[in-house]
């Protein structure tokens, strides 16, 4: 179904788009954020800038506390009725931004969607997919039946915001983008968006949940880490996220100006192309290479190991990160204690690279943002120093994100420096992400663009889905953990610390998602 005519006015109406000056002496919190969000439609791309924007406006079925517990959402209790079917009841007295009341028919829109967004980097797909009917009992009660036993149903539904019905299943991106399908049930209402730069968001009066206290929020892209805290500075924005490393400290002594903290959930790692050939890799003297020496696992081993993860933790990241050999920080579900950061050896990665044959090394082109991850591009930088001390010659290419994950999703890179934010608290929806062999049906590998594949791995990873005992599904994804450490399927590098600054006159709730939003601000006193 498509959205219709009474429905695109009823938005317009609704959004008020276009009145986007700030009235004199409303209370307005001002924020900047390091990484600009790739599109307003939450469906779109699975990236933390896009959710912590979109989740101003709109709300999931269950939504997520700061340290990423699942909590009643736009569903007040779930419970498994039998082995395939969840059944939800759904929270009464919700109103849309138009007035319209939610209902049991905007979750059935909602996700018949999300497998439907067209040019997707990142799909939603994989929160989606088990899910083979919908059985609207009420108006507020549902069940979502599976085509197997799906323990983390629950969880992985904090990931889909809700969009109202009227908009139709085949909604277009660029109507969200626009404005004109930005409507959701949340704190706030969109007023106007500027694509990639800033966000005027003004406070929903009919909100069902608590009332915020600023009547605007004035969501502001900066990526320039320097334009970023002289902005704080200058007193043209009253919080920041993203802040430098090295200037933590200067600001932390600062009147008027503190630091808010928590550790992260954000793994930041580098992936290989495991295709057959790699477009950015060459003998030491540029010379073609007649297969890509990724498939090597000793090439592989030799380039994570070749990498002082404790120096880049103390010196490029100040001591804001903790080194790693896998996706899950400490004392989470799914970490396993048995796994270690790689220990740095360059002397025997030059050892492996001509066990490989190539002892004379190689010619690497390292992909990076410049505007996205803590320090992206200097990390980048560092590594291709370190690697240059094994015979490696590095060619570090930065760009902004929007660039780099363009050149990602369509596999135009041959080793990248990314990150993956473990937005749920355990580890499937990056297994099944990025490790996973990509299965369209399945929404698997819907990041994998490495086109990586384990079929032992698949194996587990299917079992462990399917498992209902903590207990035992922990054990299986440690087991996958070791197993892709084991087999140098990736470069973890460390895990972040998140950190804000702002005016002493606010209170931060930090979130270990690393998402930066008006709902955790309040005024300070």
């Amino acid at each position: 179904m498509r959205r219709t005519e009474r429905a695109a006015a009823a938005l317009l109406v609704s959004l008020g788009l276009g009145a986007a000056a700030l009235p004199a002496g409303a209370q307005t919190l001002r924020l900047a954020v390091a990484a600009p969000a790739t599109s307003f439609d939450p469906h779109y791309h699975t990236l933390t800038p896009n959710a912590a924007l979109a989740d101003h406006v709109f709300e999931a079925l269950v939504e997520r506390t700061p340290d990423s517990r699942p909590v009643p959402g736009l569903a007040e209790s779930w419970k498994a009725i039998d082995d395939l079917t969840w059944e939800l009841k759904l929270r009464r007295g919700v109103k849309w931004h138009n007035g319209e009341a939610f209902t049991a028919e905007d979750v059935v829109n909602t996700l018949s969607r999300v497998p439907k967004v067209a040019n997707s980097p990142g799909s939603y797909a994989v929160y989606t997919r088990g899910i083979t009917r919908i059985e609207v009992i009420d108006p507020h009660t549902l069940r979502l039946h599976t085509d197997k036993v799906h323990p983390l149903l629950p969880t992985d539904l904090t990931q889909v915001a809700v969009i109202w019905r009227g908009l139709g299943d085949e909604v277009a991106t660029a109507d969200f983008n626009g404005g004109r399908a930005a409507m959701g049930t949340g704190p706030y209402r969109l007023e106007r968006y500027d694509h990639g730069s800033r966000a005027m968001l003004v406070r929903n009066e009919a909100y069902w949940g608590e009332k915020q206290p600023w009547e605007r929020v004035d969501y502001r892209m900066i990526p320039s880490n320097g334009a970023r805290v002289a902005a704080l500075r200058a007193g043209d924005v009253d919080l920041i996220d993203s802040v430098p490393t090295q200037d933590v400290e200067g600001l932390a002594k600062e009147s008027g100006i503190h630091i808010s903290r928590a550790d992260s959930l954000r793994s930041i790692l580098m992936r290989y192309d495991m295709r057959e050939q790699t477009p950015y890799v060459a003998g030491p003297n540029g010379e073609k290479l007649d297969k890509n020496p990724f498939l090597d696992r000793r090439v592989r081993e030799a380039l994570s190991i070749a990498i002082n993860r404790k120096g880049i933790a103390e010196r490029v990241m100040s001591g804001a990160a903790n080194p790693t050999g896998q996706m899950m920080p400490a004392g989470t579900f799914g970490y396993a204690p048995d796994v270690p950061a790689p220990a740095y050896d360059p002397a025997r990665a030059r050892q492996l690279l001509a066990e490989a044959g190539y002892p004379n090394g190689l010619q690497i082109t390292l992909l990076a943002p410049n505007n996205r991850y803590v320090n992206d591009a200097v990390i980048a930088q560092t590594i291709g120093q370190m690697w240059a001390r094994i015979g490696v010659k590095p060619v570090v290419d930065t760009m902004p994100a929007s660039v780099f994950f363009t050149r990602t999703a369509q596999q135009d890179n041959s080793i990248a420096l990314s990150g993956w934010s473990n937005t749920t608290g355990e580890p499937s929806a990056g297994m099944r992400g990025h490790f996973a062999t990509r299965d369209r049906a399945k929404g698997w590998g819907a990041v994998n663009h490495t086109l990586y594949s384990n079929k032992a791995f698949d194996a587990l990873l299917t079992q462990a889905l399917e498992t209902v005992d903590d207990e035992k599904r922990e054990a299986m994804f440690q087991r996958m953990a070791k197993m892709i450490a084991d087999d140098f399927a990736y470069i973890p590098l460390h895990h972040q610390v998140n950190l804000w600054a702002m005016r002493d006159t606010l209170a931060h709730t930090p979130r270990a998602d690393e998402m930066t939003r008006a709902m955790d601000v309040k005024p300070r006193g």
